[in-house]
């Protein structure tokens, strides 16, 4: 898993939270709050649920924990509710508390394939996939048929550039449980290899298998992004309409209809609605988005970059390394020498093709096109056809000289999105 006008104002900025990929592990749908006496299961593999089912949750098992301190699974629960909230909220103040219950899991049950599973899981969310990967890797020799394991372990070889086993990944939640957590996932793997016919088919699987009203928004959401960035802005606005329909407090949803309503040049509107996300969800791709279209406006987004820089030191307290963001911004709106220093260590963590791109486009803008360049390879080298890595790939080509090759990639990128706007380049991005 990659958001909102993400700031708003200091005050704000303090309760703000890490932003975290799409590669990361999904979290639960909406479901009703557990009766204080059960001890809450919080899957780690599903869809996006709410806060308030999620709070429900938490207190669920903070009771039972009050009485029964020596329940493993219970504090696994707990932990991997914090985790999910961390992500619904944007308040990375739930990953120590995350960290904190999972340890107790582990000192009274270290090899119990849930509490391993949970701490694949915050790994996972602090964007430290290698060791996702290998905690993941140690649920599933404890339980072979654990769906959250699997699942986190399709996310982070995603993040880790590492796709063959990433797809293998997916294909054994496929085998052990196909539905909306299975197929979302496979409609990933087909857009990173440009079958885009795959990803819809994947899509439209997982929606009909969706029964919640988050599992239902969850799914026409990514549909939505799917014809976005197909150049398909109409379909897109109708897919995001019908989430919030079905989820009225879906806000990636809303941030979609934003991002639809900015490119198709009904900026006022787009505005109004990056107002209400970023006052609900503060991710980083949210505030860079909506710092960018108002600046477009011209209208001043110094007070969105503010927030953004503050949120910085929030997200390292809590233990998130985000290089990607931060080379993503200097490249585009800042320093880019201080962006190819975050693009490096980003690369040097997760080489996926995000991370290749981001560090081919800091290397150009810091003038370095001749080292650019191999690395925008890289970033196009899987057949996905997302028009912000073409693009940076034909800007680069171009100033080396490279006539024929620049054109034929920007030809590309025209061909992947038509709608594509080089000057708002972050909505361009996977939310």
């Amino acid at each position: 898993m990659k958001t909102s006008a993400k700031a708003r104002t200091a005050a704000a900025v303090l309760g703000l939270a890490a932003a975290l990929t799409l590669g990361a592990a999904l979290i639960p749908g909406n479901r009703p709050a557990p009766a204080p006496a059960a001890t809450a299961r919080v899957e780690l593999a599903e869809t996006p649920g709410s806060a308030v089912s999620l709070d429900g949750a938490i207190r669920a098992l903070t009771d039972r924990l009050r009485r029964l301190p020596a329940d493993h699974l219970a504090w696994a629960r707990l932990g991997a509710a914090h985790i999910q909230q961390a992500r619904v909220t944007a308040d990375p103040s739930h990953y120590p508390r995350a960290e904190k219950a999972l340890a107790k899991a582990a000192a009274l049950s270290p090899g119990d394939p849930e509490v391993l599973t949970g701490l694949a899981a915050l790994a996972a969310g602090r964007h430290e996939f290698a060791e996702a990967v290998r905690l993941a890797r140690s649920s599933v020799a404890a339980n072979p048929y654990g769906q959250g394991a699997h699942a986190v372990l399709a996310d982070a070889y995603t993040q880790l550039g590492r796709y063959g086993e990433a797809r293998r990944a997916v294909d054994r939640m496929m085998e052990l449980r196909p539905g909306v957590a299975a197929f979302t996932r496979a409609s990933y793997d087909a857009e990173l290899r440009g079958d885009r016919a795959t990803a819809r088919r994947m899509l439209e699987h997982a929606l009909s298998d969706a029964f919640s009203p988050a599992d239902v928004a969850y799914c026409r959401h990514y549909l939505g992004e799917l014809a976005l960035h197909s150049g398909d802005l109409r379909g897109a606005a109708e897919q995001y309409r019908l989430a919030l329909e079905a989820d009225p407090g879906f806000v990636p949803a809303l941030a979609g209809s934003a991002r639809s309503a900015a490119l198709d040049g009904r900026t006022a509107e787009a505005i109004g609605r990056y107002a209400t996300v970023v006052a609900r969800l503060p991710l980083a791709q949210y505030v860079v988005e909506y710092a960018e279209v108002l600046a477009a406006a011209g209208r001043d987004p110094s007070e969105q970059w503010a927030l953004l820089r503050a949120q910085r030191s929030l997200t390292r307290e809590a233990g998130v390394r985000d290089d990607l963001t931060w080379a993503e911004y200097e490249a585009d709106h800042g320093s880019p020498a201080l962006a190819v220093t975050h693009a490096r260590a980003e690369y040097a963590r997760n080489p996926n093709v995000v991370a290749a791109d981001a560090l081919a486009w800091a290397l150009h803008r810091d003038g370095r096109s001749r080292e650019a360049l191999p690395y925008a390879r890289r970033a196009t080298a899987t057949g996905w056809r997302n028009a912000l890595l073409l693009h940076h790939r034909a800007e680069i080509e171009r100033a080396l000289g490279m006539a024929g090759a620049a054109g034929r990639s920007a030809a590309r990128a025209r061909a992947a999105n038509p709608s594509f706007s080089p000057g708002l380049p972050a909505l361009a991005r996977l939310s």
